[in-house]
């Protein structure tokens, strides 16, 4: 899935494999604990350059995304491929229905380039803003790992408490990318939200006061993809025409770790 993806998005941007440096891939459900899946997609594509996977759960992209931008506004990188890849289907226990009706498999990518002339200007991520807080790792996460084959291997959620931390950090992560860019909300052309739940993006929609159609909804049909589902959904805006250069669209979301973050970007 990620290799696909990863292909859509360059030939989306008319690139070849030789222009891209780096793959950078947000999963929390690998092929195997390594080599990185990262690098079978790179072995795939026949690209050269460097990968490797990030796991921040469902924040796993936005998080994937700063460390790209990092990279190319530090030289070392041109064209960044990032990708958010999961099979959730590996780690659910179908018998608990407070989690397995809620998850899907699903990846999606992006590809990042350096700006002609070195970068700077009004396109391209603005800002990135990246959190976590591991005391509240235990209500949202996955019971066991490799070499664990005595614990159940399956994703265990605290459903009220995931909802209440979320409803309040994302708004924060929002607040905080609009301030750290002096732009007011009504500014943003698009909302992309982390498709974990409706309630949750709503919340964040009133908060910032945008109207229902400037957000971008896949949860109906994705279900949570985790670290996929907001590439999934910059992947069926732009599929239906709503991406526009020139518009801003506000990137968000919360996963296990407890990980949250925001990203402010101008196409």
């Amino acid at each position: 899935m990620a290799t696909r993806a990863a292909a859509a998005a360059l030939a989306d941007a008319g690139a070849g494999a030789g222009a891209v440096d780096a793959i950078l891939l947000a999963t929390a459900t690998p092929d195997e604990a390594f080599p990185a899946t990262a690098l079978r997609v790179q072995a795939a594509l026949g690209a050269g350059g460097f990968g490797f996977d990030l796991s921040a759960a469902c924040s796993g992209f936005v998080y994937a995304l700063s460390v790209a931008d990092a990279l190319i506004r530090a030289g070392q990188a041109r064209g960044v491929l990032v990708i958010g890849a999961e099979v959730y289907s590996r780690i659910l226990n179908w018998q608990d229905r407070n989690t397995c009706v809620l998850f899907g498999d699903g990846a999606g990518a992006v590809f990042l380039r350096a700006a002609a002339g070195g970068g700077g200007g009004a396109r391209g991520i603005l800002s990135t803003h990246l959190h976590a807080d591991g005391r509240l790792g235990d209500i949202l996460h996955v019971d066991g790992a490799v070499g664990q084959p005595e614990r159940s291997g399956h994703l265990k959620m605290q459903g009220k408490e995931v909802f209440r931390h979320a409803v309040l950090r994302l708004a924060e992560a929002v607040e905080e990318a609009l301030a750290a860019n002096g732009l007011a909300p009504e500014a943003i052309d698009w909302l992309v939200p982390h498709q974990a739940n409706l309630r949750i993006i709503e919340s964040t929609r009133r908060r910032l006061g945008l109207p229902p159609e400037r957000v971008v909804l896949t949860v109906e049909r994705h279900a949570n993809t985790s670290a996929a589902s907001i590439p999934l959904a910059l992947a069926d805006a732009h599929g239906r025409g709503l991406l526009r250069p020139g518009q801003l669209v506000l990137l968000e979301a919360l996963g296990g770790g407890l990980t949250w973050g925001s990203a402010l970007v101008r196409l």
